[in-house]
C-alpha cells in the first residue's frame, strides 16, 4: 500500500455484505465469510463490498443479514460446493472440534496464534506417531491449525462467550456495576477495557465485556461514546443518560494518587535511589559486578529491583531491597568511583530511606487487604478510614521518638545510637504523615462514601437508629433482623452468597447491598497478550477467552 494511499477503517455495517474484519500489518482488511478471501484495504467501502456480495454470491441487501446467517451459508458451501470444486474435502467434525479446542487453549493461555502450528501440532504428531502409529498421525495431520485458522476460531469462540454474557445480563435480576479503565498498550494505542458484574442465580458473576481502541483522543466523551456503542466528565455524561447511577472512582487508583506527593527532601532520597539502581541494574557489566560483589560477601539478596512509576506497588519492594543492600551499594559505588556516592554522604539519607521503605510497605499492605473476590466498598472504606487514623497516631509517635511502627527506621536508629536525630528530620517525617492523612481526607471524604452503609456488612449487628426513618428499606431490615432463619443463613454463607440468596424475599435490600461489591481489572492480561511481537493484534477476543469463567459451546459454534 502506498504511503499516500488513504487507509480506510472497518465499519460494523460491512457485515451486512458477508464480510468480517481481519488486521494485517496493522491495517484493517475485509475478509469474505463465504469464501474466506481477504481483500485489500482500498475495498473497504460499501460499493465494492456490495458488488462482490451481489455478483459472487447472488445476494440482496435485506434486514436480517448478519454474520451468523453468513456462517451458516459458509458451512453449506464448504460441504456441498466450494471445497469440493477446489479439490478439498470438508473437514470432519472431530477434526474441526479439535481445531476449536486447540484455539481455545491457545487463547486461554495468552499464547501467540502461531504456536498451534509451529509447536503444538509437531509435538502432538510426534507423540501420536510414537505411541499410536503412522495412521493415527496422518489423521492428526489433517487438523487445521494455521495462524489464520486459529484467529478465526478465537473470534468465533469469543462471539459465543459474549453471546452467553449478554444473555445472562438480559435476564439478571441485578445489574450491579461496570468497571472501565483506559490505558496504553505496547503499540501506543489507547485501549478501553470494560468489565461487568451481575447476579446469576445466587452467584455474582464478573465478566469481561469488551476492549475497544480509542482511535484519537481519550476524553470523557470518547469513552462514553465507546461504552454506549457496544473521569469526572464521563460521570456527568453517564448520569445524563442514567440519573440513578451510583459512581465511585477506583479505590486502589485513588490510593496510588495519595501516595505520589512527597516533600522535597524525601523526593530527593527517592530520586537518588532510582539513579543508583539504574546505574547498577541498568548496565549489564555493573549488574554482573555487583552480583559477584554481593556473592563474595555471602549476601543472599544480591539483585536490585527496578522501579516502575506506573506500577506503584513496586516502590516498597524497590526501597526495601535497596535498604537491605545499602552497605553493599555504598561500598560498590566507592570502588567504582561513582559520583552517585555523594547521596550517602547526606547525613540523614539512610534514616529517610528506611522511612520510605516502611511507609510504602504499609501502603502496599493496605492495598492487598482491600482486594479480593469478597471485597466490597464498605469494608474497603472502613480499612481506609482506619489507616487514615493510624497516620495521625504514627505522626504523634514519631514526634515523641517512638519508631515502633517503622521497623527499618527503628533499626537504623538503634544501629546509629550516636546519630543526633534532629528535630528537622522528625518534622519532615511527621509532615509527610500529616500530608498523607490530608490526602486521604481529600480523596476519601465522607460525602462520596454515603452510598455505602454499614448494614450491608452485617445486617444483624447494625443499629437501626443509624438508618433514617424516611428510608423505605428500614422496615425490611427490621423484619430481617427478627428472622432467625435469615441470621443462620448469614452465619453459614459468604456475604455475597447471602445477599444473592435473599433477593426474592428482600429484593430492594439485596439490590442496594450487591451494588457495593467491587470489580477486578484485566490490564495485566492485555500487556501480556499484546506485546512487542504482536503489536498489530486486535486483542479483544483473546482477552475475552483468557478472562472468562464461561465454557465455549463448541457444538453450537460448529
Amino acid at each position: 500500500m502506498s504511503c499516500r494511499e488513504k487507509i480506510r477503517k472497518w465499519k460494523e455495517d460491512y457485515t451486512e455484505y458477508g464480510f468480517t474484519k481481519t488486521i494485517i500489518d496493522g491495517v484493517d482488511r475485509p475478509q469474505c465469510v463465504l469464501y474466506n478471501a481477504i481483500f485489500s484495504n482500498s475495498n473497504l467501502k460499501s460499493s465494492n463490498l456490495g458488488e462482490h456480495f451481489q455478483v459472487k454470491h447472488g445476494g440482496n441487501m435485506r434486514e436480517g443479514n448478519d454474520l451468523n446467517s453468513f456462517k451458516a451459508k459458509r458451512a453449506c458451501y464448504d460441504i456441498k460446493e466450494t471445497l469440493p470444486k477446489l479439490g478439498f474435502a470438508p473437514v470432519d467434525k472431530p477434526l474441526l472440534l479439535a481445531s476449536f479446542k486447540v484455539a481455545y487453549e491457545v487463547a486461554k493461555m495468552k499464547k501467540p496464534h502461531t504456536v498451534a502450528e509451529t509447536l503444538i501440532k509437531p509435538c502432538v504428531l510426534h507423540i501420536v506417531k510414537t505411541i499410536l502409529g503412522a495412521e493415527a498421525a496422518r489423521k492428526v495431520q489433517q487438523i487445521p491449525l494455521s495462524n489464520n485458522v486459529i484467529r478465526s476460531r478465537v473470534d468465533d469462540i469469543g462471539a459465543d462467550i459474549l453471546d452467553q454474557v449478554v444473555s445472562d445480563i438480559k435476564v439478571s435480576s441485578v445489574k450491579i456495576s461496570i468497571q472501565l479503565d483506559e490505558s496504553t498498550d505496547i503499540d501506543n494505542c489507547s485501549q478501553l477495557i470494560v468489565f461487568i458484574r451481575y447476579v446469576k442465580g445466587n452467584v455474582i458473576e464478573e465478566e469481561f465485556l469488551f476492549c475497544k481502541s480509542l482511535e484519537t483522543t481519550t476524553t470523557a466523551r470518547d469513552i462514553f461514546n465507546t461504552v454506549k456503542r457496544n473521569r469526572s466528565g464521563f460521570v456527568t455524561l453517564v448520569r445524563n443518560e442514567v440519573p440513578e447511577v451510583t459512581v465511585t472512582h477506583c479505590i486502589l487508583h485513588r490510593q496510588a494518587l495519595v501516595s505520589k506527593t512527597l516533600p522535597v527532601t524525601l523526593k530527593n532520597v527517592m530520586d537518588s535511589c532510582v539513579k543508583i539502581i539504574n546505574f547498577i541494574r541498568g548496565r549489564a557489566l555493573n549488574h554482573r559486578l555487583f552480583k559477584a560483589f554481593c556473592s563474595e560477601l555471602n549476601d543472599d539478596a544480591s539483585i536490585l529491583l527496578f522501579h516502575t512509576e506506573v506500577r506503584w506497588l513496586s516502590r516498597a519492594r524497590v526501597l526495601t531491597r535497596f535498604f537491605q543492600l545499602r552497605k553493599e551499594i555504598q561500598q560498590f559505588l566507592r570502588e567504582q568511583k561513582c559520583d552517585l556516592l555523594h547521596s550517602f554522604e547526606f547525613p540523614y539519607f539512610t534514616p529517610l530511606l528506611a522511612y520510605l521503605a516502611d511507609i510504602f510497605q504499609h501502603l502496599n499492605d493496605l492495598n492487598c487487604s482491600i482486594q479480593g473476590k469478597e471485597s466490597n466498598i464498605v469494608t474497603a472504606c472502613d480499612k481506609l478510614h482506619a489507616f487514615r487514623n493510624k497516620l495521625l497516631l504514627w505522626s504523634l509517635r514519631i514526634q515523641n521518638k517512638n519508631f515502633a511502627n517503622f521497623p527499618s527506621l527503628d533499626e537504623v536508629i538503634v544501629e546509629c545510637s550516636s546519630l543526633n536525630f534532629k528535630d528537622s528530620v522528625k518534622e519532615e517525617i511527621s509532615q509527610h504523615l500529616e500530608s498523607l492523612k490530608e490526602s486521604f481526607d481529600g480523596y476519601f471524604c465522607p460525602g462520596d462514601l454515603e452510598e455505602s452503609e454499614t448494614w450491608i456488612v452485617n445486617p444483624f449487628a447494625f443499629k437501626l437508629e443509624k438508618m433514617r426513618d424516611e428510608d423505605e428499606d428500614k422496615a425490611h431490615l427490621i423484619e430481617m433482623q427478627a428472622c432467625q432463619a435469615m441470621k443462620l443463613l448469614y452465619e453459614s454463607s459468604s456475604l455475597k452468597t447471602f445477599w444473592c440468596s435473599v433477593q426474592t424475599r428482600y429484593s430492594t435490600l439485596a439490590k442496594r447491598a450487591l451494588k457495593s461489591f467491587e470489580s477486578e481489572s484485566g490490564f495485566s492480561s492485555l500487556l501480556y497478550i499484546k506485546n512487542k511481537y504482536r503489536n498489530a493484534l486486535n486483542p479483544e477476543n483473546d482477552l475475552r477467552i483468557s478472562l472468562t469463567h464461561k465454557e465455549p459451546r463448541f457444538e453450537e459454534i460448529i
